[in-house]
This record gives C-alpha cells, sequence and structure tokens, in this order.
C-alpha cells in the first residue's frame, strides 16, 4: 500500500514537473531606467494617466502626484487623488540612489524602487516602474495624453516584458 501511494506520488511530481519545464519561459523585464535625471525638471504635479492596480490606489480617479525638493537633497512627493467623493492625500519621501533615473521612495516605512524607465526630452511625460512588473505608471504634465504617443509607450513596454492586460486608465477629467 505504501509502495503503491509513493508511486502514484511520485508520478503524479514527474507529471508536473515535466509540465513545468514545457510552458513557454517568461520574458525577461526590462525595467532599466534613464541614463540621466534633473531633479529640478522632474519636481512639479504629474497626472497619473496609467497605472497597474495596486491596493493603495485602489478605486481612486483624479490622481497626480507632486515632487517637491527640499533643502536636504531628498524630494517631497505628495500623492492625491479622489475615492468615494472625498480627496485623499498621502505623502512620502524620496532619494536618489547610485542608479541614474531611479529614486527610492518611501511611503510610511516601506522603502521601494522607483525607475523612471523612459523620459520625454522636454519632460511632458514619465513612464515608472517598480522592481517587478507589478508597479508601473505613466505620468504626465498634463490630464490627457495624446492616444498615439500612448500606444507608442504601450509597445515600448510589452518589448520590455510588461504584461498590460491590467492596466488601468485613470480618469482625470
Amino acid at each position: 500500500m505504501i509502495a503503491s501511494l509513493l508511486m502514484v506520488v511520485g508520478g503524479f511530481s514527474l507529471l508536473t514537473l515535466s509540465l513545468c519545464s514545457s510552458r513557454s519561459p517568461q520574458p525577461t523585464l526590462d525595467n532599466s531606467t534613464v541614463d540621466s535625471l534633473d531633479l529640478d525638471r522632474y519636481t512639479g504635479v504629474w497626472y497619473e494617466i496609467v497605472r497597474k492596480p495596486h491596493f493603495f490606489e485602489k478605486g481612486m480617479t483624479h490622481v497626480k502626484t507632486t515632487y517637491t525638493l527640499l533643502p536636504d537633497g531628498k524630494i517631497e512627493v505628495r500623492n492625491e487623488g479622489i475615492k468615494k467623493g472625498k480627496t485623499k492625500v498621502t505623502k512620502g519621501k524620496a532619494r536618489t540612489t547610485d542608479v541614474p533615473g531611479q529614486l527610492k521612495v518611501t511611503f510610511f516605512v516601506f522603502p521601494a524602487e522607483y525607475n523612471i524607465m523612459e523620459l520625454a526630452p522636454d519632460y511632458s511625460y514619465s513612464v515608472v516602474g517598480g522592481s517587478g512588473d507589478g508597479y508601473l505608471w505613466i505620468l504626465s504634465r498634463t490630464p490627457t495624453m495624446d492616444p498615439t504617443l500612448l500606444e507608442g509607450i504601450y509597445s515600448r513596454l510589452e518589448k520590455r516584458g510588461y504584461d498590460l492586460s491590467d492596466i488601468i486608465v485613470v480618469e482625470q477629467e
């Protein structure tokens, strides 16, 4: 009886391993950052155009973030949006890292990578990701973006390995 059970479990394990190894490999995520970042130009108001879903912005619309350079070189990050008819505000801090185009952003006590992966030469839009594919934002200096520009960004993000099937287009107007 025990030998039969071991054979069934062993066979099931081999089948499971076989199925897992025959799956096509997941594309490698490219969340590399821009080569340089002018913090003075990056500060100011950014409107959230698109985001990946996550609990801390669930149900929020009219989301915008204001970055303010502080005297100590850190950056104040002020996120605000509307949820259930009320304005919600969350403040955090960011600092630069040794990686150009990367910030470490901390809300409450949780630091996270903030990788500026794409930035318009005139700083009119920014594409930001985290250390994995679960965090992604497309930000703009204006509440709307040209649909053709947005489609180009989507295409480049897919080439980077991002799954865009669950993105949220943020209501701004």
